[in-house]
């Protein structure tokens, strides 16, 4: 059984990152302050900094505090609602649902990331940041080759590009929903996304999507 020093130190460390997960979808993942989020915390400097020791330690954290994150909110309920063209359809109506209720402030965490880091010299957090799209994108691809597979999609479907465009969708979906605060561009991105599915399923598949509203 843990210490009671040890579980307080882990919740301490969780309450940091969760924070800093929050600051860092505003102000960047460089933009991360040990003082703004030890005063935010009411805790000292060298306290806070001693739970990481590094800038890149504490970014690392924060990248796979996000990580777990996306996965409640997103991953983990479409992976639950079936299987194939309905979980393809999930998984990004999750991502809407994720960015329209606010689980982080500035939008979604790796989009920012992404943004922040794709010009960037590679480092540790990079490689991690592409780490976790790569595994999104292949959960989306995983998706889609099921739905192939089941035949609700077509049999030359290329499930790879499929998911790139709809990846593309909703990251122009969060940008400006965030950017105007209207909820027309996720009507928009909604409508789009079953859209392009449709145009890749089978003709016993496609109407029940076709027909959906926004």
């Amino acid at each position: 059984m843990p210490t009671r020093n040890t579980t307080k130190g882990a919740r301490t460390r969780g309450d940091i990152l969760r924070i800093a997960a929050d600051f860092a979808t505003v102000d960047g993942l460089d933009g991360l302050s040990i003082g703004r989020l030890a005063n935010e915390l009411g805790m000292s400097k060298s306290g806070l900094f001693a739970h990481f020791g590094s800038k890149e330690s504490l970014q690392l954290a924060t990248i796979e505090e996000a990580r777990q994150r996306y996965v409640q909110e997103v991953i983990t309920p479409a992976l639950a609602s079936g299987s194939g063209m309905i979980r393809l359809l999930a998984l990004c109506e999750a991502f809407f649902s994720y960015i329209e209720r606010g689980v982080f402030p500035g939008g979604c965490f790796f989009a920012s990331a992404m943004a922040e880091f794709a010009a960037k010299e590679p480092s540790r957090s990079r490689d991690l940041i592409a780490e976790c799209q790569q595994q999104w994108m292949a959960t989306l691809e995983r998706a889609a080759e099921d739905a192939r597979a089941n035949g609700e999609l077509r049999a030359d479907c290329d499930t790879r590009q499929l998911a790139f465009e709809l990846e593309g969708t909703l990251l122009s979906a969060n940008w400006y929903f965030h950017l105007f605060q209207d909820t027309t561009n996720l009507k928009r991105a909604r409508q789009a996304v079953r859209s392009r599915i449709v145009s890749e399923a089978t003709a016993d598949h496609n109407s029940p999507f076709a027909s959906q509203g926004s």
